[in-house]
């Protein structure tokens, strides 16, 4: 078989979504909180990534007129915290901020930032989520880690935690 390419299969990535939603959906969710007043968008549910867009702009920038680090943080926390949730079952878990840190790698001072959440651990009781937040021109702008617990809950309090962004 010297010189024979042989064919190439991959399979097509497996998603880790427990829940599904659709993006509307997610995006109901932002009523009357902090990701609606950023403008905090939700675009893009992969096999194994979450993504959205925050402005920069008045709402979002330091004194000095860059993107605030609080910002940053706020957009991965967000995304990471949602992505978190739809990997479990919500009839019976949720799961809760535990640490977040980020590394601000370059400074925005307008446009769009695109932050994506992707999982580098996802255990029964804990969940570990890197966060990359890219400038318009595709630059690492920042990266964070969200560390998440998991914790068991009642059914009846979904109604009144996923449907709070419900009118």
């Amino acid at each position: 078989m010297a010189g024979r390419l042989r064919p190439q299969y991959t399979a097509a990535p497996m998603s880790i979504w427990q829940s599904k939603v659709t993006l509307e959906e997610l995006q109901r969710l932002r009523r009357n909180t902090m990701v609606e007043y950023l403008d905090i968008n939700l675009t893009e549910i992969g096999p194994d990534y979450l993504r959205a867009t925050m402005p920069v702009d008045h709402r979002t920038v330091q004194t000095m007129g860059i993107l605030h680090g609080g910002a940053s943080v706020v957009l991965a926390e967000t995304i990471g915290s949602l992505a978190a949730n739809l990997c479990v079952d919500s009839n019976r878990q949720a799961c809760v901020g535990q640490e977040i840190n980020a590394n601000h790698l370059r400074p925005v001072a307008s446009g769009r930032v695109t932050g994506t959440a992707r999982p580098i651990h996802l255990g029964t009781r804990s969940q570990v989520w890197q966060i990359e937040i890219h400038d318009e021109r595709n630059r690492l702008t920042c990266i964070s880690r969200l560390t998440m617990a998991i914790i068991d809950r009642p059914a009846e309090a979904i109604s009144q935690t996923w449907g709070k962004g419900e009118p």
